[in-house]
């Protein structure tokens, strides 16, 4: 039996002079895991804006809130778009980029259809 003939390879080639080093990351993976999953704070697109306030709803800062928190709680439970139903509107949101598409109040929700959408958030 012949002697094994090992050799050490290198893990990375060798850097040659003036060649440019490869920058730390800024963040660590668990830093940039941690802001990814970090509870978004809800947008409202320019369409939905609009259709509020034609629509007259208004809509406070604790219902805002309470829109916000749900709509992350589907995020983390692989919701994309979602329905979300009001006492005085329902809501079209894109949970995915947690933004508020648009708007309307309860009673032109009635005679909807809505599609394109994977849940629905009821909040009364």
């Amino acid at each position: 039996m012949e002697p094994l003939n090992i050799q050490r390879l290198q893990s990375h080639p060798p850097l040659r002079p003036g060649q440019p080093t490869r920058p730390a990351p800024a963040t660590s993976f668990a830093a940039q895991l941690n802001s990814a999953l970090a509870p978004a704070p809800l947008k409202v697109s320019k369409h939905a804006t609009a259709r509020l306030s034609e629509r007259n709803i208004v809509i406070t800062d604790a219902e805002w809130a309470r829109v916000t928190d749900k709509v992350n709680e589907a995020k983390a439970k692989g919701i994309r778009d979602s329905l979300v139903l009001m006492d005085q509107a329902a809501l079209i949101v894109s949970a995915k980029n947690s933004t508020v598409i648009t708007a309307m109040d309860r009673t032109e929700a009635k005679d909807q259809l809505f599609t394109n959408i994977d849940g629905t958030i009821i909040l009364s």
